[in-house]
């Protein structure tokens, strides 16, 4: 069956099981400053769902900063609400098709997918809460930022039907929150056209003014608005060490902070170059050409995009490069330094200490980057593989620097390549384990440790690695494969994580009050106590130094800037 369509009906098969749970009779209803809200219950949960926070960013507001939406009367807030337009993945090598029948892939890549129903109209919030929450009870706020490589994605597979029943289960009561936001060329487009009037950076304002509407009305669904805390995974883990960063670390809004801690799975600094930079540019002119709009009669391009029709301008986005190909993490679209939101790159920032002072958990899993390795077969030789990171990830830097690189991962016949501790197994193509170890850490597991390395004592951090999934053929504990851990699951292994998050956003303390199954103890210290790590695994916890693949940290760590896309 092709991926698509055994990722469809994955989709399919876990929507129709949420749409089939007990609904209890009866609609909750709020009252906030824009409009009523009307919602359902689901086994012990309350859904409101498609709230809008933003005007409809169609028309002459495409590729505008989001604009404050004043009031909405009384909306139903009782369906799953559309999609932001979604970058088209093309290409289904045989090796994608091999790992996608693996069901344990299967529902981690449905998790960073989207439902359909996808429409420019799309800048929505969903509230979940325990039922029964009334308006005066404050409850503590965990804002969930979908990932999806800037590209793909959607708040719509996430629901509360695990995690908040457990905070209920725990003491710990909590809403959930999570959000759309633009994504690919509508919500991620550079270039010095756009710069120019202040419209880059789109998808991250989207989230900001997500956590101001937070601000503003989540006190009447009983949450405590000084008690958000941002929570992403993969692309959302990157925007929250962005919105960590933004403004140079100002997170207020209104005089109080839009939130109090953060967590980041699967993803922290991400290095860029000038949103006007020649690698945006280059897309920017791409997407231009492809509508029609670099030589408009009439229009400058900017307009002639605005009044694009919608399949046109999908279609021009979808002219460069998706992640989910050859191209891998070197990503078309993604947040880059404007001088206003992002006044640097990342490293460049936390290195200042231009970033928000509150305490944060980042961690990942063992196997970031088999995912992204699937498609790159033709890579059989090191000189191949040094030509391909230069050329198409890590263009910024030189052969030399990434030849340097490459060479702190020995070969060794792919015995220490990822997935890690396998031996020669799982050698897909002769580079394989080394590519995706070489991308996995420069872009998740050794960044983070970069990132751990430059913050001070007064910001406490804890770090963990999900290692549950060992034994995937090909893909070992791979990227998203935490996703249904952190959503789905009710083993031992996923509650690990689920209370010690939830004891964190209660708490700001990842040990508070948690009560672990067996084998799943044990108190966390922060990373500059210990510089430990949290390893999740299937029926286990364990404090691993974070200190393995020493010789490659040494060199990302000393160059950082060589990572800039």
């Amino acid at each position: 069956m092709n991926p698509r369509h055994l990722i469809a009906a994955a989709a399919f098969s876990l929507a129709t099981a949420v749409a089939a749970a007990t609904s209890i009779p009866g609609q909750p209803t709020v009252e906030t400053p824009a409009g009523t809200v009307i919602g359902s219950v689901v086994d012990g949960v309350e859904y409101y769902r498609g709230i809008p926070y933003a005007q409809p960013p169609v028309g002459p507001l495409r590729l505008k900063p989001p604009a404050q939406l004043k009031a909405f009367g009384t909306i139903d807030a009782t369906e799953i609400g559309p999609s932001c337009p979604q970058m088209i993945i093309k290409e289904f090598p045989p090796l994608l098709g091999e790992v996608v029948q693996n069901p344990v892939v299967e529902r981690a890549l449905f998790l960073g997918a989207a439902l359909g129903n996808e429409t420019e109209d799309c800048l929505s919030i969903s509230v979940m809460r325990p039922e029964g929450t009334s308006s005066d009870e404050r409850l503590p706020v965990l804002f969930w930022i979908h990932g999806g490589g800037f590209e793909i994605g959607s708040s719509q597979p996430y629901n509360a039907s695990v995690i908040v029943p457990r905070g209920v289960a725990l003491g710990k009561p909590f809403i959930l929150v999570s959000v759309n936001y633009r994504l690919g060329g509508f919500g991620f487009l550079g270039g010095k056209e756009l710069l120019a009037e202040g419209s880059t950076n789109l998808g991250l304002l989207d989230q900001r003014m997500a956590l101001e509407w937070v601000g503003d009305n989540i006190a009447d669904f009983g949450g405590d608005p000084d008690a958000v805390t941002i929570w992403g995974e993969s692309a959302g883990a990157f925007s929250v060490f962005d919105h960590l960063t933004a403004y140079d670390g100002d997170n207020t809004y209104k005089g109080r902070p839009l939130f109090r801690a953060g967590i980041m799975s699967s993803g922290s600094i991400l290095p860029a170059d000038p949103v006007d930079g020649p690698r945006a540019q280059a897309v920017f002119d791409t997407v231009a050409e492809a509508a029609n709009c670099s030589s408009h009669p009439t229009l400058d391009k900017v307009a002639c995009l605005r009044e694009a029709e919608y399949d046109v301008f999908l279609a021009a986005t979808n002219a460069v490069p998706v992640f989910m190909s050859y191209s891998s993490f070197g990503l078309s679209y993604m947040p880059r330094p404007d001088g206003k939101i992002l006044t640097a790159s990342g490293e460049t920032l936390a290195k200042a200490g231009k970033i928000a002072r509150v305490p944060i958990i980042v961690g990942g899993v063992e196997d970031e980057g088999t995912v992204f390795s699937i498609f790159q077969s033709n890579i059989t030789t090191e000189d191949a593989l040094v030509s391909y990171l230069n050329d198409v990830i890590f263009t910024g830097a030189t052969r030399q620097d990434i030849a340097a690189l490459v060479d702190t991962y020995p070969y060794n016949n792919g015995e220490d390549g990822s997935p890690f501790g396998t031996g020669a197994l799982n050698q897909a193509y002769p580079q394989f384990k080394r590519l995706a170890a070489v991308l996995g850490d420069a872009a998740f597991i050794l960044m983070r440790r970069a990132f751990l390395s430059m913050l001070p004592a007064s910001m406490p951090a804890w770090t963990f690695q999900g290692s549950w999934e060992r034994g995937t053929p090909i893909l070992g504990s791979f990227h998203t494969s935490d996703l249904p851990r952190a959503f789905y699951n009710t083993d031992d292994g996923s509650r690990a994580m689920q209370d010690r998050f939830i004891a964190f956003v209660a708490s700001l303390d990842p040990n508070g009050g948690v009560s672990a199954p067996d084998g799943c103890k044990g108190r966390w210290p922060t990373w500059q106590q210990s510089q430990q790590l949290l390893e999740f695994r299937a029926n286990s916890t364990h404090l691993v130094p974070d200190d393995f693949r020493a010789t490659s940290f040494e060199y990302v760590q000393a160059n950082l800037n060589i990572f800039r896309q």
